[in-house]
């Protein structure tokens, strides 16, 4: 007879194999960098980068997202980094950031000489809101970056109308988001500029890391690969770097690697949304545990599945049940408080030595310790949990996953 106990607690676990590899690179990828490498050997001339290969996964990532203008770039960071830099936004003004977003989707503001204000999320999200946006907007502000968390879109019309109204830029971060929709259209088309990391755990890579900075704006495509590439003369009649910038070029081997990839980027979407939604339907009968709440016609692309867990219901906290269904095999992340005014580097002002710069800088004219309100953020990452899910996941794993939440519930529930 199985031990029905929870596994945390020495019964046997719902799921003793481990959950299924991703694989995301394959013989695709590996043909495609063998040929690179016997053209350069071939030839006697090294691979560098600007080449066919990198034209060739540009122009593929252009086809993807309908039209635009792309440009790869070295990593995600970067590619934040090349899409600020490339609206020349005015130093020490303000540029509205995500509320939840890795460090490398808000240090490029600091390291612009720009100040980060901190937005706070929608009630039950991880996202930013028009609504959580606008009192953080003063004559100093500049741009609002926007973050599509977990592959989940950020309610882009009223954002859009909320920056004109006010003369901004809006710079979309789509680091999770590859292929996402908000109201049928492609997330990364809506602000002026786009960034996307094509590192490893990505929907699509271009190899260890990587990132693609976008734009529908042609004059702003030059922008950005003069920015991204030292303030190169691209599409200009100069002699010589016109701005400051710094090397941000992606090359060739990553380039013939993202070509492999980006082939695969429509099933990759379609098969985690495949799962997102036979998990949505195998915990309808579930009294504490729901695929999250999803903005009305929006069509995610599940970088993680988000899951709100009714702690009211429950006789443990979210920390507790994380764990027993850690224990039972199911790969889960009990908290995701990334919360920039959080991080030590922005608590304590570490951009530029001891200076306290940008905040410190006597141009500025705004609060230099600003208090911000983040309780949404709070709230949301308290009452919810992250399930790592990928592509390779089928109805078994999804099974297994509601299997274990089942089984957690009937323990712990009130």
């Amino acid at each position: 007879m199985p031990d029905e106990r929870l596994a945390i607690d020495g019964g046997d676990p719902v799921r003793s194999e481990p959950m299924p590899k991703r694989r995301l690179l394959g013989v695709e990828e590996k043909e495609a960098v063998i040929k690179l490498f016997d053209e350069a050997i071939e030839s006697g001339n090294a691979f560098g980068y600007g080449g066919p290969a990198e034209a060739a996964y540009e122009a593929a990532f252009v086809e993807f997202m309908g039209g635009g203008y792309a440009k790869g770039v070295n990593s995600g960071t970067n590619a934040v980094y090349g899409a600020l830099g490339a609206l020349q936004l005015e130093p020490y003004t303000e540029v509205i950031v995500p509320p939840i977003t890795d460090p490398g989707g808000v240090m490029p503001v600091a390291l612009l000489n720009l100040i980060p204000m901190v937005a706070d999320a929608a009630p039950g999200s991880y996202n930013t809101s028009a609504e959580q946006i606008e009192p953080l907007i003063t004559d100093r502000t500049s741009a609002i970056l926007i973050a599509h968390i977990g592959g989940e879109p950020v309610d882009m019309d009223p954002v859009v109308e909320l920056a004109r109204r006010h003369g901004l830029r809006i710079v979309e971060d789509c680091a999770q988001a590859h292929g996402a929709r908000y109201k049928g259209r492609l997330v990364g088309t809506f602000g002026d500029t786009a960034a996307f990391s094509t590192m490893f755990g990505k929907h699509h890579c271009t190899g260890g890391q990587g990132g693609v900075v976008y734009t529908t704006s042609e004059a702003l495509s030059w922008e950005v690969r003069r920015f991204i590439d030292r303030g190169k003369p691209f599409g200009l009649d100069a002699p010589a770097n016109v701005r400051a910038g710094l090397n941000c070029n992606s090359d060739e081997l990553s380039a013939a690697i993202g070509l492999a990839q980006i082939r695969k980027l429509p099933q990759i979407v379609s098969n985690r949304r495949r799962a997102a939604d036979m998990f949505a339907e195998g915990v309808s009968s579930l009294r504490t545990v729901s695929r999250a709440a999803l903005l009305p016609d929006t069509e995610p692309v599940y970088w993680f599945l988000r899951v709100r867990l009714e702690l009211d219901r429950l006789s443990v906290g979210k920390e507790q049940f994380c764990a027993a269904l850690n224990a039972e095999g199911i790969p889960v992340t009990a908290s995701y408080r990334h919360i920039p005014c959080e991080a030590p580097w922005f608590r304590d002002r570490r951009v530029f030595g001891t200076s306290g710069l940008p905040w410190s800088a006597p141009q500025y004219g705004g609060d230099r310790s600003p208090d911000f309100d983040v309780s949404n953020t709070i709230a949301a990452t308290s009452e919810h949990f992250n399930v790592g899910i990928h592509e390779n996941y089928g109805q078994a794993e999804v099974d297994d996953i509601v299997a274990a939440m089942r089984k957690c519930e009937q323990a712990y529930a009130r």
